[in-house]
């Protein structure tokens, strides 16, 4: 399933709430969605969901328009929204019994995708227990299995770890970890910037009605880094070392090194040291280590966190 948002535009009155916003996404892939209070991530969503239609552009499901066809679009989407609604009579298996029967499911097929979203989503000892009697994380849940009910290629979901605890975080960050298994094509918004970094591959940043940058994790940083980076200069980097004993050697070596600056350890262990002309001077510096008996278990570039691509790439203005 390949996911494209065309620039898509929504219009409130004086406020553009989505400005030509553009990019894509696939099957097996988990995209954050994140941007500050304001920025367009909910009309965004919701017109991806076809809850809403944009006043320009489009969204596309495998090249199917989701303004063209919102009904063939609504059975590849699951869509998750921040909350669930509040009804107080209503008993978790009533619901979601409602919500497949909603999407045309009937007979034994329904009944089968019921036992299988209660069973992914460990509904099974609250299905007889009003919505309203639920805590928070059970509501999330039950949420979950209502988009997950038409077994859909695109899940789509908004703040999903909202109010959640940590186990309850924890948990959730499994399942979608499990349904990226399964090639579904996950995009997901949040504020809680470190969640996303242990799960995306890839991310949407979006300010101010705009998309500002996206595509994968390791693309934002170098795009970030090269944009950053002073012309003149020769390119340093941060590398990260995992060596099994001597660190301490390790280190004194390091710095002989005249490339070399800033090392330090971390609470793992790890060294992290500063290299300057990497393109050059990382074979030669690695190959000399491994020939003085190191016993260097791995290496590798660091790349910039999530938290720290947000706050380079935004300006911190809102509409």
């Amino acid at each position: 399933m390949e996911v494209k948002v065309e620039n898509v535009t929504r219009i409130f009155g004086p406020v553009t709430a989505a400005d030509h916003v553009s990019f894509s996404f696939g099957s097996g892939s988990i995209f954050g969605f994140i941007g500050p209070n304001g920025a367009g991530k909910t009309t965004t969503i919701r017109i991806m969901a076809t809850l809403d239609l944009p006043d320009g552009g489009d969204v596309l499901y495998d090249g199917v328009s989701a303004v063209l066809y919102p009904e063939e679009a609504r059975k590849v989407v699951g869509f998750m929204p921040d909350s669930l609604p509040g009804f107080k009579d209503i008993m978790v298996w009533e619901y979601l019994d409602f919500c497949a029967r909603s999407f045309g499911l009937k007979g034994k097929l329904r009944q089968k995708r019921l036992r299988e979203v209660e069973e992914f989503t460990e509904l099974g000892d609250m299905r007889e227990k009003p919505l309203a009697a639920l805590s928070k994380g059970m509501k999330q849940r039950v949420s979950l299995a209502r988009a997950l009910v038409h077994d859909p290629a695109v899940l789509i979901m908004d703040e999903p770890a909202a109010g959640l605890d940590p186990r309850a975080r924890l948990e959730l960050r499994n399942l979608l970890k499990i349904l990226a298994s399964q090639k579904k094509a996950i995009l997901l918004s949040s504020h809680i910037l470190s969640e996303l970094q242990d799960i995306c591959n890839g991310a949407v940043i979006i300010e101010r009605g705009k998309v500002l940058s996206a595509g994968s994790l390791r693309e934002m940083s170098a795009a970030v880094e090269e944009k950053n980076a002073p012309a003149e200069e020769e390119k340093t980097v941060t590398i990260i070392l995992e060596c099994a004993a001597r660190n301490g050697e390790l280190r004194l070596k390091l710095l002989e090194n005249p490339a070399v600056a800033e090392v330090r350890e971390d609470a793992g262990g790890r060294l992290h040291f500063a290299l300057r002309d990497w393109e050059n001077t990382l074979s030669p510096l690695m190959a000399g280590l491994f020939g003085a008996g190191f016993p260097i278990t791995g290496f590798r570039k660091e790349e910039l966190s999530l938290e720290e691509l947000f706050m380079r790439i935004t300006t911190g203005k809102v509409q």
